[in-house]
């Protein structure tokens, strides 16, 4: 080789390397890419980033039910306490409240009329789990998932195995199907079945409701209520998430499940990397909706590996609605018949969500989640990936 094309190789060489190091440094996303102003595609590339919102710690977030409860685990947070006992603390509010029919005691039962729970938790500084399904007449089940956690050397237990666990562990078994949620399934059973509704030798047999509600101002409106979810069978659920001073990141996510549901389904939300993730390096992430669209991309640990690249909770989020939609080829039409969220903060205390559609469940009000950012609790509007009217599912 002549010394000409040795140099030319030794430039080519030197100039292939140069370029390779520069993509490894916009591919990672340190700190110093990130101040940069740019973060990676995904795919390829790189793209120019909005400036990062200003974090806060100690923080806490929650899906919109649950900002009446955020004050809670923020009290704890404050005080030092542990980040998980902050997030348990503020869905066990919402596990206890009756009123709330798709977390908890007066949760919407599965098909048979028995209300089962599922829930997981996930603890940062620790890099512990523990989760729960199908636990029946144990009502606060994130309770449940932390005591799997710190009890056993398990992380998921599920079904009579998971009930028997609660009871040795001191749980208290109850009926956990209100009168609310009772005549909501009766309505339904009615509405799907010539069984559950007046013979045609019954006074009531013109109207099937009659003899499940009352004529009262209440029940009418608990009807009007019950045709809607009849209709569209609900899936809320909460996940909360929280950060504290120093920046361990605790999750936990508690739901009643599908309305309606096949005696043993479970969705997401006790599925650890779909419903419930956590890396104390980076941040957490969970989901409510239809849980089975986020299985199918562990939405959870999806959204927390983009945050790790250097996108915003925000665009993790989005990035996770996006594969959802993709394994529909963005076909609305197939995407109408479900709603789903995301929601994420990360280790500097920002935060954000993703609704699939620009309305949350009820069409006419826009997709909210809740924040506690120390000062007060207060609901923050998602961001749309659809920024159109969907499903009320």
């Amino acid at each position: 080789m002549s010394l000409w094309s040795r140099r030319k190789f030794f430039l080519t060489s030197l100039a292939g390397s140069a370029a390779a190091g520069i993509a490894n440094l916009f591919e990672r996303t340190t700190p110093a890419a990130a101040a940069s102003g740019l973060t990676p595609s995904v795919g390829n590339g790189v793209r120019p980033a909005a400036p990062a919102a200003q974090g806060k710690r100690p923080l806490i977030i929650s899906s919109a039910n649950g900002v009446n409860a955020l004050g809670r685990g923020m009290d704890i947070l404050k005080k030092g306490g542990d980040t998980l006992d902050a997030v348990v603390a503020a869905v066990t509010i919402v596990e206890d409240d009756p009123n709330d029919d798709s977390v908890g005691y007066g949760g919407l039962p599965n098909e048979q009329g028995e209300v089962e729970l599922d829930a997981s938790v996930m603890h940062g500084p620790t890099h512990r789990a523990g989760s729960v399904a199908s636990v029946r007449r144990i009502k606060n089940v994130s309770r449940l998932a932390k005591t799997v956690m710190e009890r056993t050397n398990h992380v998921m237990i599920v079904g009579d195995g998971a009930r028997r666990f609660a009871v040795d562990e001191g749980f208290e078994e109850m009926n956990l199907l209100t009168e609310h949620s009772r005549k909501i399934w009766l309505a339904w059973k009615a509405s799907t079945s010539f069984n559950w509704r007046p013979g045609i030798d019954s006074p009531e047999w013109k109207d099937k409701m009659s003899s499940i509600f009352e004529d009262t101002p209440e029940d009418q409106a608990l009807l009007a209520y019950a045709q809607r979810v009849i209709t569209d069978p609900p899936t809320g659920t909460i996940p909360c998430m929280a950060v504290n001073e120093k920046g361990d990141i605790s999750a936990t996510t508690t739901t009643s499940g599908l309305a309606w549901k096949i005696p043993g389904r479970v969705g997401d939300s006790p599925i650890i990397g779909a419903g419930c993730y956590v890396d104390n390096e980076v941040g957490a992430a969970g989901s409510t909706g239809k849980g089975e669209e986020n299985i199918k991309i562990c939405g959870g640990h999806t959204i927390v590996e983009m945050m790790r690249k250097g996108m915003s909770p925000k665009d993790a989020c989005l990035e996770a609605m996006a594969r959802v939609a993709r394994n529909y080829s963005n076909d609305k039409k197939k995407l109408a018949t479900f709603h789903i969220y995301f929601y994420a903060i990360n280790k500097d205390g920002q935060h954000g969500a993703a609704s699939l559609w620009r309305n949350g469940y009820e069409p006419s009000k826009r997709a909210m989640y809740a924040v506690h950012d120390g000062t007060e609790s207060k609901l923050v509007e998602c961001a749309p990936y659809l920024d159109e009217i969907g499903t009320s599912d």
